[in-house]
């Protein structure tokens, strides 16, 4: 976390969290949904409109960590703004390493990188829901597999370096992973 983002947080203690504005896609993008947006329809049948700016996101990347509910955050200042996750808290790049290159969490030939840039570990266990889609229990969390990836993860997958994938249904993942996809405020 940024050194700016804890020194606003102990000036300003009492900002009340945000709900609903931003969302994490797919494949990694991230979402501005305001008020029309938010009203239109849900996320991510209505996305909202694409942050392009590299440092803020950048920014978001520094910043972005899961409370204790398992519900996904970006600290922004002394605020905390919640997310929506279309698929899982992590989006995972997958690339085959070539011969005698070393990566951060590289194994057996491949290495695993979350859309922030974060080195996410060793690669625990693979899942696989009703849709096909690869889901990879990483060291720092959950994280699904980007489709411009497939061809890699299934190299990897192929070759047994995670294991054999396990099928888990989508509706089961939040619990079972300990995350949260839609955060409302906490009761009481």
């Amino acid at each position: 976390m940024d050194d700016i983002v804890k020194a606003a947080m102990l000036k300003w203690p009492n900002v009340p969290n945000c709900y609903g504005w931003l969302a994490l896609d797919a494949r990694g993008d991230w979402y501005l949904r305001d008020e029309p947006t938010q009203a239109a329809g849900p996320f991510p049948q209505l996305k909202g409109s694409l942050i392009q700016h590299d440092k803020l996101k950048a920014f978001i990347h520094r910043n972005y960590a899961a409370d204790e509910r398992g519900a996904w955050y970006f600290q922004n200042g002394p605020q905390r703004v919640y997310l929506q996750l279309e698929l899982a808290p992590l989006v995972l790049g997958v690339r085959r390493l070539n011969l005698g290159e070393t990566g951060a969490g590289a194994a057996a030939g491949f290495e695993v990188q979350a859309h922030t840039g974060q080195d996410v570990g060793a690669v625990q266990s693979c899942w696989l829901d009703e849709q096909g889609r690869l889901y990879l229990l990483t060291e720092a969390g959950l994280g699904v597999v980007r489709s411009m990836d497939m061809d890699a993860a299934a190299d990897a997958v192929a070759s047994g370096v995670w294991g054999e994938p396990q099928e888990v249904a989508f509706a089961d993942m939040p619990a079972r992973f300990g995350f949260v996809r839609e955060p409302v405020p906490a009761a009481g």
